[in-house]
């Protein structure tokens, strides 16, 4: 029981799978009970921001002071998110982090919103609080979604429940193809 625990807490560290991956496995897969992997998830999910938060702005700091490459690198990442970025977060505020870390889809979550937080200069004691309260809202969606999935694969079969899903993500890729294509004429 406790090396299934240590499992799911890594996973939920994981950049790519946060959440996602770590409260469906630790349910499906280690047949954990619900508030174990919901808590186990969030709580290894809510580690790798701390360190970003407290860490990164010391690191690109010593860097740039360091090495010129670093610098420039820093110096043009930083002004091309801020003028790239720099309307939404005046208009919503920090509610657009919230919502970057609380959906929980691919390239959001605590790693993305740690990141955003550090290239916005928003300061450790503002961005944990919004960036732990989007893992917790993440992590009840991805606990009802995975509740629903299984649901749906022990009425439907496991085989029905993956045509679903991989029609789904067709449909998603023609759509988001399409949409892209328009923009990319509008310019």
């Amino acid at each position: 029981m406790v090396s299934e625990i240590l499992k799911v807490f890594l996973l939920s560290m994981a950049p790519f799978g946060e959440l996602r991956v770590s409260i469906p496995v630790g349910l499906g897969l280690y047949h954990l009970n619900w508030k174990a992997a919901y808590l186990v998830s969030v709580i290894g999910n809510l580690v790798p921001p701390i360190f970003f938060l407290l860490f990164l702005e010391p690191i690109s700091q010593w860097l740039s002071k360091e090495s010129k490459v670093f610098k420039s690198i820093f110096n043009w990442l930083f002004e091309r998110t801020r003028r790239k970025y720099q309307l939404k977060k005046e208009r919503f505020g920090y509610l657009a982090l919230l919502a970057l870390v609380a959906i929980p889809l691919p390239l959001t979550g605590a790693w993305t919103g740690s990141l955003v937080a550090f290239l916005f200069g928003i300061p450790f004691k503002a961005a944990f609080p919004i960036i732990a309260l989007g893992v917790v809202i993440a992590g009840l969606i991805v606990l009802g979604a995975s509740f629903l999935g299984i649901a749906l694969g022990n009425y439907f079969g496991w085989q029905a429940l993956a045509g679903l899903l991989l029609l789904g993500l067709f449909l998603w890729l023609v759509y988001n193809y399409k949409t892209n294509k328009i923009k990319t004429r509008k310019r």
